[in-house]
This record gives structure tokens, C-alpha cells and sequence, in this order.
């Protein structure tokens, strides 16, 4: 497999060992890194990446899952363009702020208010010391396979093992008050939450590192009743499926409503983004004109509200406002789920696929996969195989990652998926 894969990508070896001499590890976020190397990607346009090396290849990664759209939608890079001749950044308000946090609050039901940062992980940190500020509490609570983001407080419980540290650097006074839960089992969580006083549980709609596994609805039903009798915050991270699963997000697509939204990703239209939003009483202990100094919660950044973001947010959201796209990706969704475990199990391969809408993850295992314990005990070299075996035929998946879908993958892209998929399937059957 990589004498394949190493002989179509000279250029981009080349470039790798360049980058290992500049960059630890030779880039610039760990989970880009993949055995034997990296490709470099010198363009993107709709559904395809173009490497160095001239090779084209069907991206369903689609840049952490952030472009619903696909690369470089026109619409988005027409309003880009406008906004670049009237200014990159500003440092100080504007309209498009106000604009972008309107569409937010009209979509998002949890969303009376809202501010903005750079990135996910931002926000999470953000939302995780609001909901302290708001409960006067300090530990908090989140699940095993759910990613945050780096905040030391949540850069944890993300693997299996969970009781493994993610990261030197995290200090044992740092984690103290954060309490890992178990994922889509209510009764277990009750126990551990037990005379607990707890700021704000913490969950992703679908696990993004925890393998795609999407939350049962009455277990989020059931969440929600139980924050609501501890009196605590019920935060939902919907930095992946935030304009995803529904025009809503997660919440909408559930019918649940935190008392919290964490977005990130697709609000930014291919830009640096995240934001977080809630009931005005929560979002209101920011603003600094009504609290002082230490009653605030501290929120800000040198980026946040960055006009390029905000323009192709809004050029994305107006793309998504109707919910015909998101609702048409999700029937594609549903449909590759079952295409997937159909050619699996075609050549008795031991297959579970998991997801919702249009996010899926595949998992070479026999157990149903419902929490990130079930996701880790799959064979993950049967899935870096696979992954591998789709980018040396032209089909991008970041390896162990979520695929995604955009609305520029074509009727022929999907069918490449499902063939090589199925030429895979039967070289696991001859091994």
C-alpha cells in the first residue's frame, strides 16, 4: 500500500522531509500527519483536492468537516473579494458583527446573544468559564470522546484510555474539577453527577474524535432533565454539527436545548471562527457594562468578529437558510451509511458505521458502537488500511477521521467512494 501511495506523491515527500526540519513533526496540527507522509495540497475547488504531484482526490475531510459548501464556493469567494477592498481587520465594531449574530439568534434555538472568537477551542474556554461565572460553581463535567478543543479544563477524557493524560503540560490542579461521564448511558451519569454540584455538563451532539457515534435522543432528553434538577448548565458543542444536522444544529435536530451553544466551522465559511451563544441572563455576566471587576466573565480577542469571517459566514448561512441543502446532504448521509454497510458486509467484513446526517465513520468491529470505548476497541490499523487504500485511489479521508459531505460531491464522487470502497472490502476477504 505505501509503495503505491510513495510513488505518486515524490514531490510532496520532499516537501515533508523539508517541513520536518521547520515544523515539529512537519506540520502544523498532529491529526494531519498520516504513515508514510502527508500530501500537500496546492489547490481546492468543490469536491476535489489537487496535490503537488498533480493527483486529484475526492475530499469528503473537507477541511475538519468546516465546508458544507465544498472549497472555494463562488458565492462565498464573491463576498470575500467585496470585503477585501473595504478592509481584512478592523479592531473595532461593525455591522457585519451585529448581522452574523442576527442570522445565529434567528437559527439557533438556544441563542439569544452571542459573541465571537477565533476558533472553537476559544469558545469552549469561553463557555466553560461563563457557565462558572453564571452557577457560582467550579467543576464541571464533560464525555469520554468528546473533543473540545486544547482548554486545559476539557483537554481531557478524549481517548481511550481516558484516565490517560491528552497532553503534558496539564497540571493535576487544572483537571481537579473536571469529571469525565460516560456517553449515552443517562443512569450511569446520574451516579457520577450525585451530590455533585456541577457549573455545566459539556456534549457533542456526535462525538467528532469519539468516532462519529451520534447521542440517543432520550438520552439527551434525559440530560436536559437532569441539568435542569442540579441546576446546572447544559452545554452543547456544536462546532461540527452546528449547520450540519439541521438549519438548528444538533438541537434542532434532537429537539433538546442547551442553555449553551458552542459553533465554530462551517459559521465561518472556510475562515477562522467559533462563537458561543445562550439565553440572554447567561451571556449577559459578560458584558462589562452591567458587571465589574471580578463579577464579569472576560471574554475578547484581538480577531474576534474579523470582517472576512463574518462576510463568509454570512455568504454561507444564506447558502444553508432555506434547510433544502442540509436536508438533501442528510438523505445522502443516511444513504452512504447504508451503502457502506451493505458492501461490507457483501464480502463478510465485520463493519459498523456510524454517524448522523451528513457525518459518517466507519469501524471495523462486530460490537454495536455506541459510546467511545465501543469506537476504540475496532480494529484501527483495518481503518488506517482503508483510509490509506481511498487517498492512493483518490479518496480523501483524514485517516480515523469523520468524513463528511458538502454540496458540491457529485453523484460520481459518491460512486467512487463505493467502488473503491468495495475493491477494499474484497482485499479483506482475500487476506
Amino acid at each position: 500500500m505505501f509503495n503505491s501511495y510513495i510513488s505518486k506523491t515524490r514531490k510532496s515527500r520532499v516537501l515533508y522531509e523539508k517541513a520536518k526540519k521547520l515544523l515539529p513533526g512537519g506540520v502544523s496540527y498532529a491529526i494531519r500527519h498520516f504513515e508514510p507522509y502527508p500530501f500537500y495540497t496546492v489547490e481546492a475547488k468543490g469536491s476535489k483536492l489537487y496535490d503537488v504531484d498533480g493527483n486529484e482526490y475526492v475530499d469528503f475531510w473537507l477541511g475538519h468537516t468546516a465546508l458544507i459548501l465544498g472549497h472555494s464556493p463562488p458565492t462565498v469567494v464573491e463576498a470575500v473579494k467585496n470585503q477585501l477592498e473595504k478592509g481584512t481587520h478592523y479592531g473595532t465594531s461593525h455591522e457585519l458583527e451585529a448581522k452574523l449574530a442576527e442570522k445565529i439568534v434567528k437559527f439557533v434555538p438556544s441563542a439569544e446573544m452571542v459573541r465571537f472568537t477565533n476558533s472553537g477551542t476559544e469558545a469552549n474556554m469561553y463557555a466553560t468559564r461563563l457557565s462558572r461565572t453564571f452557577t457560582g460553581r467550579s467543576r464541571i463535567a464533560k464525555f469520554e470522546g468528546g473533543w473540545h478543543g486544547g482548554y486545559d479544563a476539557l483537554h481531557t477524557g478524549v481517548r481511550y484510555p481516558f484516565d490517560v493524560r491528552e497532553s503534558a503540560g496539564l497540571t493535576s490542579g487544572v483537571l481537579q474539577d473536571t469529571i469525565i461521564l460516560p456517553f449515552n448511558d443517562l443512569e450511569r451519569v446520574r451516579e457520577r453527577l450525585m451530590n455533585e454540584e456541577v457549573a455545566s455538563v459539556v456534549i457533542e451532539p456526535v462525538l467528532g474524535a469519539g468516532g462519529g457515534v451520534p447521542a440517543e435522543k432520550e438520552f439527551l432528553k434525559g440530560l436536559r432533565e437532569l441539568c435542569d434538577d442540579n441546576g446546572t448548565l447544559l452545554i452543547f458543542d456544536e462546532v461540527i454539527t452546528g449547520f450540519r444536522l439541521a438549519l438548528g444544529g444538533g438541537q434542532e435536530y434532537y429537539g433538546v436545548t442547551p442553555d449553551i451553544t458552542v459553533l465554530g466551522k462551517i459559521l465561518g465559511g472556510g475562515f477562522p471562527i467559533g462563537a458561543f451563544c445562550g439565553r440572554k441572563e447567561i451571556m449577559k455576566r459578560i458584558d462589562t457594562l452591567l458587571y465589574e471587576r471580578p463579577h464579569y466573565s472576560f471574554h475578547g480577542g484581538t480577531f474576534a468578529a474579523n470582517p472576512i469571517s463574518m462576510t463568509a459566514g454570512l455568504a454561507t448561512l444564506k447558502n444553508l437558510e432555506d434547510g433544502q441543502l442540509i436536508s438533501r446532504l442528510n438523505n445522502v448521509g443516511a444513504e452512504i451509511r447504508k451503502q457502506l454497510t451493505e458492501i461490507f458486509k457483501a464480502e463478510d467484513v465485520d463493519v459498523k458505521v456510524t454517524g448522523a446526517g451528513s457525518l459518517f465513520n466507519t469501524h471495523f468491529t462486530k460490537e454495536e458502537v455506541k459510546d467511545a470505548r465501543a469506537a476504540s476497541r475496532a480494529d484501527k490499523k483495518k481503518l488506517v488500511d482503508y483510509h490509506l487504500s481511498l487517498v492512493t485511489n483518490g479518496v480523501f479521508f483524514l485517516p480515523t477521521h469523520n468524513g463528511a459531505l458538502s454540496a458540491a460531491h457529485s453523484e460520481d464522487d459518491i460512486e467512487k467512494l463505493f467502488s473503491e470502497t468495495a475493491k477494499y472490502a474484497r482485499q479483506c476477504k482475500a487476506t
